[in-house]
């Protein structure tokens, strides 16, 4: 069992720095300190998209309107950083 939830752990923190990755490369395409014009770049950020945008979907649709700002990631770390401590806490009680 406790192989399991230190797998579990290590998918979560792989699922952090996802999110932390799209949350910043979303910052540098805003700011044009990364171009989308370039594949590698277009690549990376698509793929991010892919894999975070069902996530985020659903969060938005739980979250009021905020004008033009994006909660969606703030609680996904929110909920990853829950089942980390949640997991942390059975982890060592087993």
């Amino acid at each position: 069992m406790t192989s399991l939830l230190m797998i579990l752990l290590y998918a979560i923190q792989i699922a952090f720095w996802i999110v932390l990755a799209h949350v910043i490369m979303s910052w540098l395409i805003s700011f044009n300190v990364v171009n989308l014009q370039q594949p590698f770049v277009y690549q990376l950020w698509s793929g991010l998209n892919r894999l975070l945008e069902p996530v985020y979907s659903r969060i938005r649709g739980f979250l009021p309107a905020m004008g033009g700002l994006d909660f969606a990631p703030l609680v996904v770390f929110f909920i990853l950083y829950a089942l980390r401590i949640i997991i942390t806490n059975n982890l060592y009680t087993i």
